[in-house]
C-alpha cells in the first residue's frame, strides 16, 4: 500500500487502471496522472514502470530501505517518527561544520538499519582470564624475536571458535523463514582508524594458531588505519568481535552487523576480589558484553555461550577437547 493510501487520499485511477497497476506492482501513489484532473492512465503506469527499470525512479520497496538506512538528522518519515529537529546551532555560539568521512557515512546508516530491524538483547558476563594473561605475556617474551606480539583478542578469536562450535546458532544467518548454519569460521574485529570503524576479517580462524592469527590481525589493522582494505577483507564474517581494552570502559551494547545474529563486545580488564572458598584472591576479571538476535537465540542459549567463552579464557587447554 502506497504512501497516499495509508493517509486515506487514494490515488486518481479508474479499476482497470488499478489491476493493470498491481499485475505490474507499481504503486500507483508514486505515478503522476497525466489525464483530466490528474486521474492515472495505463500509458502512465507504463511510463513509470520504464523509469524504474531505467533507474530514475525508486520502487516504493527500495525507497524504504534507502529511509531506513538515513544517517542521523533524516527526516524519519520512513519510520512514522516526527522530523528531525532543525536547529540554528550558530544563534548560541560559534560553530564549525565538517562533512563525515565516507566511512562513517556507510557505517551509519548499516548500524541504523541494525539497530532498528533486529530485536537485539545483550547479556554482561565477567570470566577470569589471570593464568591465560600470564600466559600471553610469558609468549610474547619467548617470541620477543619473531616481532609478533600476541594479544588478548587473538585468544578471545580462538576461543570464540570454540564456543561457536558448541552452540551453532551463534555462526547462522536469517534467511527468511530459514537459518543458514555455517561450516566456516571467519571472525570479524572492529578496528579504530582516523576515518571511523572498520571490520577486518580473520578467514577460517579454527584452522589457525594463535600466533598465525595475532599476525593476520596486525597487517589487517595496518591497512585499516591506512585505508588500504580491500572489500574481500571486510566481507564474509560469521561473527564479530568489538575490542575496547585497550582503552577502558566497563560494559557496553554493541551493534549486530547483519547478517550475523550475534557479537562480542569486550572491555578492559580489571583486577578484582574474587572469594575463593576461604579468603579473596585478586583475579583479573574481563568484562564481556554478548549482544544476541533474539528472534535465533533465546537468553538461555546466550548464558550459556557466555559461561562456556569464559570457562575457555579461565583455561585455556579447553580448546583442545
Amino acid at each position: 500500500m502506497s504512501a497516499g493510501d495509508r493517509a486515506g487520499s487514494l490515488p486518481h485511477a479508474s479499476p482497470s487502471v488499478r489491476k493493470f497497476a498491481r499485475e505490474l506492482g507499481v504503486p500507483l501513489g508514486e505515478v503522476k496522472g497525466s489525464g483530466l484532473k490528474g486521474r492515472i492512465t495505463a500509458a502512465d503506469v507504463q511510463a513509470f514502470t520504464r523509469s524504474v527499470m531505467n533507474g530514475a525512479v525508486q520502487t516504493l520497496a527500495a525507497a524504504a530501505q534507502v529511509k531506513s538506512a538515513a544517517p542521523a538528522g533524516g527526516d524519519g518519515a520512513g519510520l512514522g517518527l516526527i522530523p528531525w529537529p532543525k536547529v540554528d546551532f550558530a544563534k548560541f555560539g560559534s560553530i564549525e561544520r565538517k562533512d563525515m568521512s565516507r566511512i562513517k557515512k556507510i557505517s551509519g546508516a548499516n548500524l541504523l538499519r541494525n539497530a532498528i530491524m533486529i530485536p537485539a538483547v545483550t547479556s554482561h558476563d565477567d570470566c577470569d582470564i589471570t593464568e591465560l594473561e600470564a600466559f600471553r605475556v610469558s609468549t610474547n617474551k619467548e617470541n620477543e624475536k619473531s616481532g609478533v606480539k600476541v594479544t588478548m583478542l587473538a585468544f578471545l578469536i580462538k576461543s570464540c571458535v570454540a564456543a561457536l562450535k558448541k552452540f551453532p546458532e551463534f555462526n547462522s544467518s536469517l534467511d527468511g523463514d530459514a537459518l543458514i548454519y555455517k561450516q566456516y569460521f571467519h571472525i570479524g574485529f572492529a578496528a579504530d582508524t582516523p576515518n571511523g570503524l572498520m571490520v577486518p576479517v580473520i578467514k577460517d580462524a579454527d584452522k589457525k594458531g594463535i600466533m598465525q592469527i595475532s599476525l593476520e590481525m596486525s597487517e589487517l589493522a595496518q591497512k585499516a588505519r591506512d585505508g588500504k582494505l580491500s572489500p574481500a577483507e571486510m566481507s564474509g564474517a560469521s561473527f564479530t568481535i568489538s575490542s575496547l581494552g585497550g582503552i577502558g570502559g566497563r560494559y557496553f551494547t554493541p551493534i549486530i552487523n547483519a547478517p550475523e545474529v550475534a557479537i562480542l563486545g569486550v572491555c578492559k580488564s580489571t583486577i578484582q576480589p574474587v572469594w575463593d572458598g576461604k579468603t579473596f584472591q585478586p583475579r583479573l576479571m574481563l568484562p564481556l558484553s554478548l549482544t544476541w538476535d533474539h528472534r535465533v537465540i533465546d537468553g538461555a542459549a546466550a548464558a550459556r555461550f557466555n559461561v562456556y567463552l569464559g570457562q575457555i579464557l579461565g583455561d585455556f587447554r579447553r580448546v583442545l577437547l
